[in-house]
């Protein structure tokens, strides 16, 4: 059968779990997020989506946009509760599980023929588990390799599943759209059509040399793979790394540190609640920029302690964050916790102090909780959560 990933995509994941528990949004253009010239939205229902409303949006050109529309703040507490749940789903279908933000994850299938003999069966059977065990949503996308995999799951959206078989990736890219294709946002596409190239076809009719020329050999090289539905290697993580990460990718690109930096608590948080739900303990806090252009930065630092709460691990990235953003626009901004290991062999006394302890055991008290389905937060997270 060859290579089989799953890319699977939660269903405008925060606005969907706000109309689960607040079924009177349904039907009705919603947008997470609070009001204000220096917010962005995070995300918003399909109903927002018809009047151009889209994720990293400033929320004064959404609400000018959509007028009408239900704001309210994110809780990212009640959303990695959700997430919680959706990928333990996930992960318990097959051992190649690869979650890589808290509304999207990977599987590697390959080699499982006598499992799933029919991809196609088996990717239906988890979008049902995942309906009727959590009441949410999710897209899929299968195919012979990540990076189409992506593109699928985002095909038929919403609730959708779309299959591209092996020797078809250039067909499928070309009913996707040079526009549409992953990685190619606003200023990337003018770029290509001040050449005159404005479909994946009269991309192809370049060689990687001449591309790498024209547009650098980051963005020459990677514009030269997706146009031939090549996987360009963004997703090649492990499966088994010992590493937990979270990547939020932007159309249009973002600015301002002041942007990135809510981004990075909300992802600080994730990252470190991931961990603790795993009794891991982080040595390590990294972040990766990636612009407008393509060209990727990575920084991370180990601090002489282990890392025990999201508190630490938001003041680290965003140190980072100042070390490296130059002030262009942001398509892809991630944080990522390594060189993990178990907590519960490390959590000796003489490693924390009273404050640290503390810290640690509150987030683990709020955790706990937040499985029972209760929501409580901490205060200086106030801005961020209901």
């Amino acid at each position: 059968m060859g290579d089989v990933f799953f890319h699977i995509d939660l269903d405008a994941f925060f606005a969907s779990v706000e109309i689960l528990d607040h079924p009177e949004y349904r039907g009705k253009p919603l947008i997470i997020g609070t009001p204000g010239p220096r917010h962005v939205a995070s995300t918003c229902s399909y109903e927002a989506r018809k009047y151009g409303v889209h994720s990293a949006m400033p929320m004064t050109t959404a609400l000018r946009l959509c007028p009408d529309a239900i704001c309210v703040p994110g809780r990212m507490r009640r959303y990695a509760e959700m997430s919680r749940r959706v990928m333990g789903i996930i992960r318990d279908f097959a051992p190649g599980f690869l979650q890589v933000s808290v509304d999207e994850a990977f599987l590697d299938l390959t080699g499982m023929e006598r499992i799933y003999p029919l991809p196609g069966k088996a990717a239906r059977l988890l979008k049902e588990t995942i309906r009727s065990e959590t009441g949410l949503t999710v897209s899929i996308g299968v195919a012979a390799s990540r990076f189409i995999a992506k593109l699928a799951s985002d095909y038929r959206k919403p609730d959708g599943l779309t299959i591209v078989p092996h020797g078809k990736e250039e067909l499928f890219v070309d009913s996707v759209g040079l526009r549409k294709l992953w990685g190619i946002g606003d200023s990337t596409y003018k770029s290509l059509e001040k050449k005159g190239i404005t479909t994946t076809q009269t991309l192809r009719k370049y060689s990687e040399k001449e591309l790498c020329h024209l547009f650098g050999e980051s963005s020459g090289s990677y514009l030269y793979r997706i146009a031939r539905g090549i996987d360009p290697g963004i997703y090649q993580g492990e499966t088994k790394s010992r590493s937990i990460s979270t990547e939020e990718t932007f159309y249009p690109d973002i600015f301002g540190y002041d942007t990135l930096d809510a981004y990075l608590l909300e992802m600080s948080q994730e990252v470190m609640f991931r961990a603790l739900d795993e009794k891991k303990v982080p040595r390590t806090v990294g972040i990766k920029l990636r612009y407008g252009d393509f060209t990727t930065t990575s920084v991370q630092e180990t601090p002489q302690r282990a890392i025990y709460s999201s508190s630490d691990v938001y003041e680290i990235a965003r140190q980072l964050l100042r070390q490296r953003y130059t002030g262009d626009g942001v398509r892809l901004l991630g944080v990522s916790l390594s060189g993990i290991y178990d907590g519960e062999d490390v959590e000796q006394r003489d490693l924390f102090s009273d404050k640290e302890e503390k810290e640690r055991t509150l987030e683990k008290t709020i955790l706990s909780l937040s499985r029972k389905g209760s929501r409580i937060i901490k205060a200086r997270n106030l801005k961020n959560d209901e």
